[in-house]
C-alpha cells in the first residue's frame, strides 16, 4: 500500500511537471525574433580564465574571429593561471587576426569574492575605462565556450530588437564520452525544470536565471544592478546575476544555444561529479532541511516510478505497476526533446532514473564536502558560504 501511494504521488507530480511547470521540457526556446539595429552598439567581450590552456585554442580564436559590424574588443582576464594561459592567449591573438585582444590580470581575489567574479569585476572596469566612451554592451563568456562567427551579432540583434538588458544562451555542452552522454543532457534538463525558460522570459515574470557561459549584458543595466560587486560572493554567479538585473528593473531572456558550444571535455565520471557537486549544496543555500527535501523529492519523482513498476510486476499488483509505469513514461517522454537537442539516442530516456540517482549522490557529496571544509572548491580555491565570507 505504501509503494502504491508513493507511485500515485509520483504520477501526480509528473502530470503537474509536464503540463504546469512552464513547459520546461520543450527545447524550442531559441533567440527571439530580431533584426539589424540602425546602429550597431559597441561591445566588450570579457573572458575570465584560470588554467584554461587546454581549451583556449578552441575557444579564443572563435571570439577574435567574430563578424561584428560595430566596434568590439576582447578582454581576457588571466585569473592567476599557472599553465601559461596568458602567454597562450597572446600567441593565439597573433596567429588569428581579428578583434583586438587585451590581456590583464587582477591578482588574487579580495576576501568575500569568488575568483570568477573578481576577474569579471576587473575586466568590466577595464572595458569601461580603457576608451573615451564605455562599451554599450558586455559579452561575459567563459574560456571554454566557442562561438560561431555570427554569435555576437545575433545576440546584439536580439537584445536591441526586444529591448532586453540581459540575453543569455545556455551553450551546448560536450556530450561525446559515455559518461557525458549519460549525465550532460540531464544536467540541462534538470536546470530547465528548476528554471523554466518561458517563465524567465516573461517581462513580468519572477523567475530569474542565466547561463554563465554566454551572457550579453547592457552596461547600463550592470551599473544599475551594481554587478558584479552586489553578487561578489555568489558561487552560482549566473543565477545571481540574472536576479540582480531583474530586481533592478531589467528585462532578461534565457534560451538554448544553436551555435554556442562548450569545448571542455568531461571524459570521466569524476570530472562531471566535481562539476555538479562543487555548487549543488550552494544551490540549496547550505540548508540541511532543503537538502533533506531535495533528496526526498528526487527519490519520489525519479526513483519511485521504476521501483513501483518492477515491484508491481513482480507481485502482481497491477495498480502499483500502472502508476509507476505511467510516471516513468512521462519522465522519459519529457526527456526525449533534450536528448534530441544533444543528438543522443532515444534509448537513453529510460535511464533518467539512474542519472537522477547519480545527481542525488553528487548533491549529498556536495553537502559532505561543505561540512568538511572543502565545499565549493574549484581550481585550487575553496569558497565559504556568504554568511561566512
Amino acid at each position: 500500500m505504501g509503494l502504491l501511494c508513493a507511485a500515485c504521488a509520483s504520477l501526480a507530480t509528473w502530470i503537474w511537471l509536464t503540463f504546469a511547470q512552464g513547459m520546461f521540457w520543450r527545447t524550442d526556446v531559441r533567440l527571439p525574433p530580431r533584426g539589424a539595429p540602425g546602429r550597431w552598439p559597441s561591445v566588450a567581450i570579457v573572458v575570465p580564465a584560470r588554467d584554461e590552456a587546454e581549451v583556449l585554442p578552441r575557444s579564443l580564436p572563435s571570439l577574435i574571429a567574430q563578424d561584428y559590424p560595430g566596434e568590439a574588443e576582447v578582454i581576457l582576464v588571466d585569473d592567476g593561471s599557472t599553465d601559461g594561459t596568458g602567454d597562450l592567449a597572446l600567441r593565439l591573438a597573433r596567429e588569428h587576426p581579428g578583434l583586438p585582444l587585451t590581456l590583464t590580470s587582477p591578482g588574487e581575489p579580495e576576501p568575500g569574492w569568488t575568483g570568477k567574479l573578481w576577474a569579471l569585476r576587473h575586466g568590466i572596469a577595464l572595458a569601461r575605462t580603457a576608451h573615451a566612451t564605455e562599451p554599450e554592451y558586455l559579452l561575459l563568456t567563459d574560456a571554454d565556450i566557442a562561438h560561431e562567427p555570427d554569435s555576437l551579432r545575433e545576440l546584439v540583434a536580439a537584445a536591441t530588437t526586444a529591448e532586453l538588458d540581459l540575453v543569455s544562451q545556455m551553450a551546448r555542452l560536450r556530450a561525446v564520452s559515455p559518461w557525458e552522454r549519460l549525465v550532460v543532457p540531464a544536467f540541462v534538463y534538470f536546470f530547465a525544470q528548476l528554471y523554466p525558460f518561458r517563465r524567465i522570459n516573461r517581462p513580468t515574470g519572477r523567475t530569474a536565471a542565466a547561463a554563465g557561459g554566454c551572457v550579453l549584458l547592457r552596461t547600463e543595466a550592470a551599473v544599475r544592478a551594481g554587478v558584479p560587486d552586489s553578487i561578489r560572493h555568489a558561487v552560482i554567479d549566473d543565477v545571481s546575476l540574472a536576479r540582480a538585473v531583474r530586481r533592478s528593473g531589467g528585462r532578461i531572456w534565457l534560451g538554448l544555444a544553436e551555435r554556442v558550444d562548450s569545448v571542455r571535455p568531461y571524459t570521466g565520471l569524476g570530472d562531471l561529479w566535481r562539476m555538479v557537486s562543487r555548487s549543488a549544496y550552494a544551490q540549496l543555500r547550505h540548508q540541511p532541511l532543503l537538502l533533506a527535501g531535495t533528496v526526498a523529492g528526487l527519490v519520489l519523482v525519479y526513483l519511485v516510478p521504476p521501483a513501483a513498476l518492477l515491484a508491481g510486476l513482480a507481485t502482481g499488483h497491477a495498480a502499483t505497476a500502472w502508476a509507476g509505469g505511467l510516471a516513468w513514461l512521462l519522465m522519459a517522454g519529457t526527456y526525449l526533446p533534450m536528448l534530441r537537442y544533444y543528438r543522443q539516442p532515444a534509448a537513453l530516456a529510460p535511464l533518467l532514473p539512474l542519472t537522477a540517482l547519480l545527481y542525488l549522490l553528487m548533491t549529498v557529496d556536495s553537502a559532505v564536502q561543505h561540512y568538511r571544509g572543502r565545499g565549493a572548491a574549484w581550481k585550487g580555491r575553496t569558497y565559504a558560504r556568504p554568511s561566512d565570507a
